[in-house]
């Protein structure tokens, strides 16, 4: 297997499209085209975890951070970023990381933080806007299902939590092959009219070229007529942080135990408001850009990381904010990205590394 057949089964789970525009998420380092023997998954790459990759013959380092954000313009091992580079290229060892785009999929970063914290019914916080696709084609009525199946396959017809959508209206087309052409139907020369189903389906933006593709191998027509139009509908499998619901609603003291024999480190939070709790709202990484969202949303309380002092303020009397520590809350990202290398590969030779890589020491 090659690395690139690694890397892609990852986008496939989180696009690279979903990233932020200061993330640098993808192959960092390496050959896409080498031979796969093993993958170490960390939180952070760092020489000590290259080390542990060469003791392992693991060629293939598959991070949440990447290692480098911005542009490096020397290689002289000045810095962590440059000794952790230099050492995976001297050995042949690849860097990949998903970071934002892995944050940002209903399945990715947050949702295993609620995961383990036992909630249900757990949805997008802030749900991205701006990466829907309508497709609109038109097929001959007998071949309808045929298209229709081959564009499910391929990823169309997606809404929500709901799959195989799509909107079918009868009507008839009408067309001249000229010369040289092959028409499917009708004669050259002359006008033919055919009776047509009009299908739309909606499509994740990333999805658009296997659709395409999809589209023009079931469709058989000559020429396929079809057209693409952006929507502005949010996309409610990807986006910010989650909320969900706790099985029991329980007080404040008890879900601060559980937080804290959940996620370890040091918890900070403001003064609790409500007695029980029901709903919690969680980001992984820095999350107070969505603590009015939270508030909207009606949680509880939110729990995140990275919270300046004066903005446990904007709780505002409205929830509880909660602050574990940025690795705290994205530790079980590892655990994540091992569990869905195994359910998509076959015996995947891969582990989590046994370095430490949290900056950050507590008393």
């Amino acid at each position: 297997m090659k690395i690139y057949e690694v890397t892609k089964a990852l986008e496939n789970w989180a696009p690279p499209v979903l990233q932020e525009s200061y993330d640098n998420s993808g192959l960092i380092c390496g050959d896409a085209g080498w031979e796969f023997r093993k993958a170490i998954i960390c939180l952070d790459c760092l020489e000590a975890v290259v080390d542990e990759a060469v003791r392992d013959n693991a060629n293939l380092i598959i991070a949440h951070h990447p290692i480098v954000f911005s542009g490096i313009k020397k290689l002289t091992g000045s810095s962590y970023i440059e000794r952790t580079l230099i050492k995976a290229v001297k050995h042949d060892i690849a860097i990949y990381a998903l970071h934002t785009n892995l944050d940002h999929v209903i399945s990715g970063v947050s949702f295993e933080m609620a995961t383990r914290l036992g909630l249900s019914d757990i949805r997008i916080l802030r749900e991205k806007s701006g990466q829907l696709l309508k497709l609109t084609t038109f097929v001959p009525a007998a071949y309808q299902e045929l298209v229709r199946t081959r564009l499910f396959e391929a990823g169309a017809g997606n809404i929500g939590k709901y799959d195989s959508c799509s909107f079918n209206a009868p009507g008839s087309g009408t067309f001249r092959a000229g010369l040289g052409a092959n028409p499917f139907v009708g004669e050259i020369g002359e006008l033919h009219t055919e009776e047509e189903v009009r299908l739309e389906v909606i499509v994740a933006e990333w999805k658009k070229t296997a659709v395409t593709k999809a589209l023009l191998e079931s469709h058989p027509y000559e020429e396929v007529a079809h057209d693409w139009t952006r929507l502005e509908n949010s996309n409610q499998q990807t986006g910010s942080g989650v909320i969900g619901m706790l099985s029991e609603p329980v007080g404040h003291n008890e879900l601060l135990k559980r937080i804290k024999s959940v996620f370890g480190g040091t918890v900070r939070h403001t003064i609790p408001l409500k007695n029980p709790i029901r709903s919690v709202a969680l980001c992984g990484g820095s999350g107070s850009f969505l603590i009015s969202d939270a508030i909207y949303a009606g949680a509880d309380v939110y729990l995140t990381a990275d919270l300046k002092y004066h903005q446990f303020f904007d709780a505002d009397g409205k929830l509880m904010l909660v602050d574990i520590g940025h690795f705290e809350s994205e530790q079980f990202t590892m655990d994540l990205i091992l569990r869905f290398l195994q359910q998509n590969f076959a015996n995947f030779a891969a582990r989590l590394t046994s370095v430490n890589t949290n900056p950050i020491s507590y008393l």
